[in-house]
């Protein structure tokens, strides 16, 4: 069998993801090149859904193109579906996100989702979470004084320089972490004065992860 690209399988992820929009939902769309893939699939099914909230500015301008006009989530009771894809996940569903910037409103429209599912292709599913660096965003005037704090996890925090969030934030990317305990973790991380949202997605996982495979597309 021939092995499918990166960028086909999570073209499939994405299709995948279509079999869970019901018509008349509120629906939540993340952001990234998974996510890329599943606004472009959305294009014929604009007339099912009743409305759109994106977690970031570039999904927005994306969603416009085919046609979408984002809502703000303040407008609605709150979202029947999140559709959004990871950096990094494991079998418990959680996950590090972030890798984009776009963490904070991507946490937001997830906490206000009755569902979440995370579209990724296998390359992204580890057994332990920690390899792909954790996205911290904190407040500017805060970033040298969370990193220090963060030495106490035995991580690196390296700043991303020349990124500003779409919130006006800056981004810490901590390096050499092990996580065993995600959702000890996140709430210790969301403790530490300055820091804004924590790219750890374990507090509030994903409901299904639809991972696409050479073989196909796998539910965990």
């Amino acid at each position: 069998m021939n092995s499918a690209s990166a960028d086909e399988k999570k073209r499939r992820a994405a299709n995948a993801a279509l079999a869970f929009v019901r018509d008349g939902s509120a629906l939540g769309v993340g952001t990234g090149s998974t996510v890329n893939h599943f606004i472009d699939a959305l294009e014929g099914h604009r007339d099912r859904i009743r409305a759109v909230v994106s977690s970031s500015e570039g999904s927005t301008t994306r969603l416009r193109a085919i046609g979408i006009e984002p809502v703000d989530l303040n407008d609605v009771e709150g979202l029947d579906l999140y559709v959004d894809g990871a950096d990094e996940a494991n079998r418990d569903r959680h996950l590090i996100k972030g890798g984009g910037g776009a963490l904070t409103r991507e946490k937001i429209v997830a906490a206000a989702s009755a569902r979440f599912v995370c579209i990724v292709d296998d390359t992204k599913i580890v057994e332990r979470l920690g390899r792909f660096p954790l996205p911290i965003e904190v407040i500017p005037m805060a970033r040298s004084s969370v990193a220090r704090a963060l030495k106490r996890f035995n991580g690196r925090a390296a700043w991303r320089q020349g990124f500003i969030t779409d919130n006006g934030n800056h981004i810490l990317d901590v390096h050499g972490l092990a996580i065993d305990d995600a959702v000890g973790l996140e709430r210790e991380l969301d403790q530490i004065a300055g820091v804004v949202t924590v790219g750890l997605f374990a507090l509030r996982p994903a409901d299904l992860l639809l991972v696409a495979t050479d073989a196909g597309v796998v539910e965990i």
